[in-house]
């Protein structure tokens, strides 16, 4: 068996015996003496050269993607008989690390403070003497309500850490319970946990059902003093009504890691807005633990056995 290694990662995965790796580029249309592989690892493959693959490697058996959300992969176009399965859990920790700073970035204000720095203005308003407690305002995870929408395994890891910085968590997922020391509620919930929030997380993929799942119906249930953090994906977000809420006054501010066109265009209005904290996608970008994960799943495949996590088309 063949397996196609992506260059964009330096991997080493232990591989039965019988299997040949080959590393190609993702930039580049895989060369023809390769096309006869049966196995592709996927990792920041430009979606033009991921849908070549996908019509030229015939036998493909299988796709391992290493991002946390398997979108591009699903849109390539590979045949209904190959077996796709995603990069869950190795974001976990290198995505909650990047959520909780723009968490506490939001808090502090640091948005506020990073343009006062760049117009040489000391920011007196934002410190000195501060009140302990702050009502109708966000400023500290002290007491602070917290809603993740999107409640998998990097809310998971996220958590625990809110937590121990005193916030209230509450997950917002497709089943609702209880899961790490949390409540859990379905969408139907939001419209009762929302007007509470101070900050609210999203982590959702990007799917059929939640295309602007975060529309002007759902922003005019949050307080004005809230604050929106998105790690999850763009599409997620109808960014004309975020953008008429936080110049309507209707919220407080917003962290993106991810936006509907990446990269973010010049002439974007984001850019421009106090409020709105903006890095590059850039929470996740180091699958931790990919070379087991490889490993695994090509032993699962030539012994026949289920592979895992298999992505639903």
């Amino acid at each position: 068996m063949k397996l196609l290694l992506p260059d964009s990662i330096d991997l080493d995965p232990g591989l039965p015996a019988g299997v040949e790796a080959v590393t190609y580029a993702v930039a580049r249309p895989l060369p023809e003496a390769h096309t006869d592989a049966e196995a592709l690892v996927v990792w920041g493959n430009p979606a033009d050269q991921l849908a070549d693959a996908a019509r030229r490697l015939r036998g493909l058996r299988w796709v391992q993607t290493l991002a946390a959300g398997p979108d591009a992969v699903l849109a390539a176009g590979f045949a209904p008989e190959v077996v796709i399965t995603g990069g869950t859990g190795l974001h976990d920790v290198t995505v909650a690390e990047h959520t909780l700073a723009l968490v506490l970035a939001c808090a502090r204000r640091l948005p506020q403070l990073t343009r006062a720095q760049v117009g040489h203005r000391w920011a007196a308003e934002w410190g000195g003497i501060q009140p302990i407690h702050e009502p109708g305002s966000f400023r500290t995870l002290r007491g602070a309500e917290v809603v993740i929408w999107g409640f998998g395994g990097i809310a998971a890891t996220l958590a625990p850490h809110l937590t121990a910085l005193g916030a209230r968590v509450t997950g917002v997922a497709r089943t609702a319970g209880e899961r790490h020391g949390c409540p859990v509620v379905t969408a139907g919930d939001l419209v009762r946990v929302l007007p509470r929030t101070d900050v609210l997380i999203m982590i959702l993929p990007a799917t059929p059902d939640t295309g602007r799942a975060l529309d002007a119906r759902v922003l005019d249930l949050l307080p004005p003093h809230a604050w929106l953090v998105n790690v999850g994906r763009g599409s997620t977000v109808d960014e004309t009504a975020l953008l008429a809420a936080l110049r309507g006054g209707r919220l407080a501010g917003a962290a993106l890691d991810v936006v509907a066109t990446e990269p973010l265009p010049p002439d974007s209005p984001l850019w421009d807005e106090p409020n709105v904290l903006i890095t590059p996608h850039a929470a996740g970008g180091r699958p931790i633990g990919a070379a087991d994960r490889i490993a695994t799943n090509l032993t699962a495949l030539l012994a026949g056995k289920p592979l895992s996590p298999v992505v639903a088309r």
